[in-house]
């Protein structure tokens, strides 16, 4: 059986996790001062992941009932399986979010602390109680929260933000609806079957996969954003190649309608996007 610790850790959803922590470390590089200080580089990170986990494991405390119904939960959360209790979930939540809010404030500055403190608030709460439960559009807004990594990291390095972190945080928002209503896609039956109005199951398959191509064409426009900045044609053909295949996919998902298309979709947009988070790291290098 597996040790309590390594349950609690799953709450975070580590693999959503190290999404955030590649968000946050590109735009770490990008602005450049904490490289020469990897103490606090490694220490904002750490302070990002226990907020972020913290959104996450409070995700999964209040969704408990719901991630029961579902497939793709009910046999991978720790909560839905009772290998850990109701209490000792929102208590870990509780404490690492304390805990790195605290970390954020006090080795960074105000700022970086509130940000994620809002960021907690805005994903453990108003998105897990409010949106995701009552409108299709829950996925649109409550990319908000997984998009503010890089934004916390500018504002941890230098105390006040910039453009090119806002750039990172469109980027990322404009990314999460193609990126996870390709997965709602696969796994349509499991909202239905929880009664939450995702996408799919609200406006039905077409309609999603247009949106799904829409949002795909204005994240690979956004790209294209940071060489008003710093030109780079390295960047520019980054932007361009990986672009073109995630638009292709995004399309041939729409042609085809097959749960193969829609995987293939979705295990794409990740590779996009840590490709994308790691040519702008180094945009002004390269």
């Amino acid at each position: 059986m597996m040790a309590p610790g390594l349950n609690l850790f799953k709450l975070t959803k580590p693999r959503i996790m190290l999404l955030v922590l590649a968000a946050g470390t590109s735009a770490l590089v990008a602005e450049g001062s904490m490289i020469a200080d990897p103490d606090r580089f490694f220490i904002f990170l750490l302070g990002l992941f226990l907020t972020g986990g913290c959104a996450n494991a409070m995700n999964q405390y209040f969704e408990r009932h719901i991630d029961t119904k579902m497939k793709r939960t009910s046999g991978k959360r720790p909560l839905p399986q009772n290998k850990i209790t109701p209490g000792q979930a929102l208590i870990f939540s509780i404490l690492i979010g304390a805990g790195g809010v605290v970390l954020l404030a006090s080795a960074f500055n105000l700022l970086t602390g509130t940000l994620a403190l809002s960021t907690i608030l805005f994903y453990g709460l108003l998105y897990t109680l409010w949106l995701k439960p009552r409108t299709s559009q829950n996925i649109v807004i409550g990319g908000i929260a997984g998009a503010m990594a890089p934004v916390g990291a500018w504002t941890a390095a230098t105390g006040s933000t910039a453009l090119l972190p806002w750039i990172m945080f469109l980027l990322i928002f404009l990314w999460t609806p193609p990126h996870f209503w390709s997965l709602a896609l696969c796994f349509r039956d499991d909202y239905v079957k929880a009664n939450l109005p995702m996408m799919p199951v609200v406006k039905g398959d077409n309609k999603t996969l247009n949106l799904i191509l829409f949002y795909t064409i204005i994240t690979v426009c956004v790209t294209f954003a940071p060489l008003f900045i710093s030109f780079s044609r390295i960047y520019l053909c980054f932007s361009l190649v990986f672009g073109t295949i995630f638009i292709y996919k995004s399309f041939m998902a729409k042609r085809k309608k097959c749960r193969s298309r829609y995987r293939g979709l979705f295990q794409y947009s990740i590779v996009y996007l840590f490709a994308m988070l790691s040519a702008l790291a180094f945009v002004d290098v390269i």
